[in-house]
Order: C-alpha cells, then sequence, then structure tokens
C-alpha cells in the first residue's frame, strides 16, 4: 500500500466435570481442600469462547504421563512436551493408554475423532468443539494429581490445544476447568507489505514463532523491495534464495500457518498477454517445490488507467478504471483456473485490488465485482489506507462493492508512512466493531519494520479475530507485556510504562485515532489541577507522584533491556529507550524544580533549566538510521511529555 502521497452448553459441561469429580479417586485431606487456584478462572488469550470452571485443582508435579492418540502429528507432540518440561516437568512416560496411577497426572492428547479421545470425553459428558481449528480441553483433579485432555477437532485445533495448555501450565496450579473453543475467523495473521527495511529471515522465523503462539494461521510473504517478487518478478529465483524461503516454509508449516507468496506484477505486466500469465505461473510452480499452496497477487499502488502493453488497448479498449478492474479479473481468473488444477491442495487464490480502500461504488469495482471469480479473496483496507475505525455497515458495503466478503488489510501498526516518522505504534488493537467476524473472511495486520515491537499489537489483531465479540484491548495490551517479559512482573511493569509513550496511532490526516500517552497525561493534568487549586498536602502529594512518575520513565529501559525475554525487542527499540531515559531524567528534575519551588527554595530555577537541557537532547534522539522508510528524531509521550517539562516553571511563582 502506498502510504507517501497522501499521506453449547455450559450445563452439560458443569455436569461433566462434577461426574468425573464424584468418580475420581479419594484425595489426601492436603489435596482435597478448595485452594485459592480452584475458585479463579484463568486468563487465556485469545479469549476462549467458553469456559467452565470447577471447584478442585492440582500441582502439575515433577512427572506425567503422556498418551498419544494414534494420528497425533510428532510436531505437536514435540511442542507438548517442551512446554512440560519449561513447567518444571522433569520426567514425562509414554504409555498407550492411561494407567490408574492416582499420583502422576495423565495427559491424554490427540484428535476428537480418536476413539480413546471421544471415549474419555464422552465419560465426562464434555461436549467437543467440532468447528474448524476447534478443541476441547478437560482438566480433571483426580487423587493427587489430576486428568488432562487435549482434542482437536482437526490438526490446527490440536495445535492451538497444546498453545492454551501453554499459558494453563505458568500457574502453580491446573484448576478443574472444561475449554471448548474456535476462531471466529478463518483467515488471521500478518502481511510484511511494508516499505522501507524489511525483515530478515531470522526475524521472520521468529515472528512465525510468535504466532503461532496467539493462534494466528497466516502469513503473507509480501516484501516491497524483493527484486524477484516485483521489479523482477518474471524471473526465478536463485537456488540460495529459494533455499531460505523453504527453510522459512518449514518454519511457518511447523507452527500451523500458512506461508502465502505474494507476487507484485502490476508495474509491468501485461494482461492479455499469455506469456505473462505463464511467467505467474512458473514463479508459483517453483514455489510449490518448497511446499507453498497459498498465493497472492498484489495489484495495489500502481498507475492502473494506463496500459503497459498495446496489446491491452486491443484486448480490453481505452485504458480507464473499468478497463483495468476486467483486465485484472481476466488473468487473476486464470491463475485461479491453473492453480486448482495442477495443485489439489492449492488455497483461494488472494488479490489486493488497486482501489484498496473505501468502498464506495466505482467502474473499477464495479468490473470485479461481475468478472472475478467468486472463488477469489479480496483484500480492503478499510473506509481508508489507515482508517480510523471499522464498522460492521463498512465491512458491509465493502461486501457489495466487491461482491464477496473481504479479508481486512488493517495498516495498523505499520509505520512506514511520514506521520509516524519517530514513532513505534504500540497502542492495543481498537475501534474495530465486535462482530465484524460476521462481514469479513479475516484480518491481516501489516506490522512495522521493526518486528518484535510488532507483536504488541499483533497480538491485539490475532485476538480479535480469533473471537472479537470476546476480545478487550486493554487485557489483551497487558497479555502482550507479560509474553514479551516472559512473566517478569518488573519488565511487564515498565513495558506498559514504554508502551503509553508510543500509543499515538496517527492517520493521513491531522487527527490521531489513538491519542498519546493517556495514561501519562492523567497523571499530569492531575499534578496540574493539584498545583493550582489544592491545597497544601495536596499540593505535596502530587508532586511525590510526579516523582514517582519520573522515576519510573526512567527505570523502564533499563528493567526492559533486562527482562524481555527477546533481546531483539530491546535492539530495535532502543533509540525510543535512549530517548525514554533522558525524558524520565528531565522529569525527575521538574519534580524536584517544582518541590523547590513549592517550599521558597531558590534551586528551583536551575532545576528546571537543567531538566530544559535534558528536554533537549532527548527530542534530538534519532532513529536508526535506514530501519524505517523517514528517518527523524523520536517522539516520546509527544504534546504530553515535553509540554509538562516546558509548562512546569510557570506553575508555581519562583
Amino acid at each position: 500500500m502506498r502510504r507517501c502521497a497522501k499521506f453449547g452448553p455450559l450445563t452439560a459441561l458443569a455436569t461433566g466435570l462434577a461426574i468425573i469429580a464424584a468418580n475420581t479417586i479419594a484425595p489426601s485431606a492436603a489435596t482435597a481442600q478448595p485452594d485459592a487456584a480452584s475458585s479463579r478462572l484463568p486468563e487465556i488469550f485469545p479469549a476462549p469462547v467458553s469456559m467452565t470452571l470447577g471447584a478442585r485443582s492440582f500441582a502439575l508435579g515433577e512427572a506425567v504421563e503422556l498418551v498419544a492418540a494414534p494420528g497425533t502429528e510428532a510436531g505437536t507432540l514435540t511442542l507438548l512436551r517442551q512446554i512440560l518440561t519449561s513447567a518444571g516437568v522433569e520426567t514425562i512416560t509414554t504409555a498407550k493408554t492411561p494407567s490408574a496411577r492416582p499420583d502422576v497426572t495423565q495427559i491424554l492428547v490427540g484428535l476428537a475423532s480418536a476413539p480413546q479421545i471421544r471415549a474419555t470425553l464422552g465419560r465426562s459428558g464434555t461436549v467437543v468443539d467440532d468447528h474448524a481449528e476447534g478443541y476441547t480441553i478437560a482438566i480433571v483433579p483426580a487423587g493427587r494429581a489430576g486428568k488432562v485432555t487435549l482434542a482437536g477437532h482437526d490438526g490446527d485445533g490440536l495445535f492451538h490445544a497444546v498453545q492454551t495448555f501453554r499459558q494453563l501450565v505458568q500457574r502453580q496450579r491446573l484448576p478443574a476447568l472444561v475449554v471448548q473453543d474456535h476462531p471466529a475467523m478463518p483467515i488471521r495473521g500478518t502481511i510484511e507489505g511494508f516499505y522501507g527495511k524489511p525483515w530478515s529471515m531470522a526475524e521472520r522465523s521468529k515472528h512465525l514463532d510468535f504466532l503461532a503462539t496467539v493462534k494466528a494461521n497466516t502469513y503473507v510473504y509480501s516484501p516491497k523491495d524483493d527484486p524477484f517478487a516485483r521489479d523482477r518478478w518474471r524471473e526465478a529465483y536463485p537456488a540460495a534464495t529459494l533455499q531460505s524461503l523453504a527453510a522459512l516454509v518449514a518454519t511457518a508449516r511447523r507452527n500451523h500457518v500458512d506461508f502465502v507468496y505474494a507476487v507484485s506484477p502490476g508495474p509491468s505486466v501485461c494482461f492479455s498477454d499469455p506469456a505473462d500469465a505463464q511467467a505467474l505461473e512458473r514463479k508459483f510452480a517453483a514455489l510449490r517445490t518448497i511446499g507453498v499452496h497459498s498465493f497472492y497477487v498484489a495489484l495495489d499502488d500502481i498507475e492502473y488507467k494506463k496500459w503497459n502493453c498495446a496489446r491491452d488497448q486491443t484486448a480490453f479498449g481505452a485504458s480507464g478504471a473499468e478497463a483495468a478492474g476486467v483486465a485484472q479479473a481476466r488473468l487473476l481468473n486464470a491463475v485461479q483456473a491453473h492453480l486448482i488444477a495442477t495443485d489439489p491442495a492449492s488455497r483461494p487464490l488472494i488479490m489486493v485490488p488497486t482501489e484498496y480502500y473505501d468502498a464506495k461504488e466505482t467502474p473499477y469495482k464495479a468490473a470485479l465485482r461481475k468478472t472475478l471469480d467468486p472463488r477469489v479473496v479480496v483484500q480492503w483496507t478499510g473506509t481508508d489506507v489507515v482508517p480510523p475505525a471499522i464498522s460492521i455497515p463498512d465491512a458491509r458495503t465493502a461486501t457489495k462493492a466487491f461482491g464477496r466478503k473481504t479479508l481486512l488489510w488493517d495498516n495498523y501498526p505499520v509505520n512506514d508512512y511520514a506521520q509516524t516518522t519517530g514513532r513505534l505504534l504500540l497502542a492495543p488493537y481498537a475501534r474495530r466493531e465486535a462482530g465484524l467476524s460476521g462481514e469479513l473472511t479475516g484480518i491481516l495486520s501489516n506490522p512495522m519494520n521493526q518486528e518484535a515491537p510488532s507483536r504488541v499489537a499483533v497480538t491485539g489483531v490475532a485476538a480479535f479475530a480469533w473471537n472479537d465479540t470476546g476480545y478487550d484491548a486493554e487485557r489483551t495490551l497487558h497479555f502482550a507485556a507479560r509474553e514479551l517479559a516472559g512473566g517478569d512482573a518488573r519488565a511487564a511493569d515498565a513495558l506498559l510504562t514504554f508502551f503509553d509513550t508510543q500509543h499515538m496511532a496517527p492517520t493521513f490526516g491531522s487527527q490521531p485515532w489513538q491519542e498519546q500517552a493517556p495514561r501519562l497525561k492523567a497523571t499530569l493534568d492531575a499534578v496540574r489541577e493539584a498545583i493550582a487549586s489544592g491545597d497544601q498536602t495536596a499540593r505535596h502529594k502530587a508532586i511525590a507522584t510526579l516523582t514517582t512518575q519520573a522515576d519510573a520513565l526512567t527505570n523502564a529501559p533499563d528493567a526492559i533491556r533486562a527482562g524481555v525475554v527477546d533481546p531483539s525487542f530491546a535492539q530495535q527499540a532502543r533509540p525510543w529507550l535512549d530517548a525514554m531515559q533522558l525524558w524520565g531524567r528531565a522529569l525527575q528534575l521538574t519534580a524536584a524544580g517544582l518541590d523547590a519551588a513549592e517550599s521558597g527554595n531558590t534551586a528551583a530555577s536551575r532545576y528546571f533549566t537543567d531538566a530544559g537541557t535534558l528536554a533537549a537532547q532527548a527530542a534530538a534522539v534519532q532513529s536508526i538510521p535506514g530501519a524505517t522508510r523517514f528517518d527523524g528524531p523520536i517522539k516520546i509521550a509527544d504534546g504530553v511529555l515535553d509540554r509538562f517539562v516546558k509548562d512546569a516553571p510557570s506553575l508555581i511563582a519562583q
């Protein structure tokens, strides 16, 4: 996209838990008593469709018995073993059928269609989730341990069940619990479609690992500067590049993520030339040899009212929007037909149209609607290239315009356009209406040039696409912080402080769709109010609160650098963390100046002067050269923090 010019049933489940509890071996007195953990519903992200809590819990223990039903994928079992080991399990014994040992937790894993799984869940009265990618988890205290059943409707669902189990075992005890879950939208993930420095293959691999943890299932490879996908799209990839892509495809497969290969032929394609259609087919055939079965043709950011070849003039008439829509549809229809004929495993072709934003009726959209094969998936960015909000009526209008439900290309948190200069976009994913799952085929987020910081917003995108009606933006943001911090509470708090300084979400216009630093602004506004109209006690309290806030800003960068699980987050956010620390020190001096002024101390002016010097240094910190499309000064809570530091000397007469 160009961003430079314009800048059920709960009763049955509860009954099932009660049946199992009634038929288990009587636990010891120490384990029979209800505990605090058993009365608390765990938080799982994305939010499951249904969770039913029982009254007891148990510790996982140092040894477990693992029973895998026939047909369970080896990769899913490997992941489960890794999760158990990370949770402190020292001994994992495999068995074909569960034993009768009351002192060892038994984990049964497999497809819901497997007789063992079906029988176990049936005995407990647990209803199986039978949606695509759905899963069911039943956790039942039994004796001095427990029984855990992880059942997937399909292989993807079972993998998702294991990812949910990963979150559950982070608790000290597992509660009696039944989870039924499945995604609201069939397509969920990211499209690497930004301008500027692309991700490295290592960053892409990490991103695929991350997508698995949030139950995303799609990654579109569409870097703008891959010459063999855009300017030189007719040419074959060098062997070394194809080998690197093959490794990436394997990583995606291991993570149950659909790797979609995108080509952008628009700047030079001749729509009516069979040779160009064959060139596309050859390109896709080469990718098919490394395991790609999903393809994408990008026709965004091109001149579509002028033909690239005289042949198209003959075939489609005078150039123009309507003729372009017909020409594009004819080429895409041929590609779609060829994919089906040559690859039974192929998924529907995806395309992004030249008119990819808004849903106003136009000759171009009408031509696509009437001519394009209904199997082809169409992407749409919302009411604008960077929309401030997306509603159900917006999506319905797009469905009408394109003749099918669209796949949302959400340009958040992408930071490759001028209004994002100096920013990381770390506000929660918000202002997308609950219920959009009924009007969209899915959501793909266009992330930032910085892969690790992108995970904050993408966690929200994936959670919304999984369960839009159960999505909570703020709670999901907190989850993203905990995940980045690996459970380190100090680092997670520091990350949330940092996120607040990067809360601004710009549009192409002058008004952002998410405001800057709302938490910090509330604190600073309260200080202003207390100084202006509060009594002496209120003023002292407000200045003390300001000092605490300044310390938090100053200390957060070091806590983040020491606490994040993936060091690449701190590396990619380095100038922002450096600037934040300087701003924190400037605010510390500002607080000291206000305290001195309140006490009539003549040192106040020196504190304010030193604060201004540090603020100037902070404002001069530059982004990493070449890391984003537009280099420039780093923004930290701009319009909030800088304004307060500037105004502070005038709040109390010196």
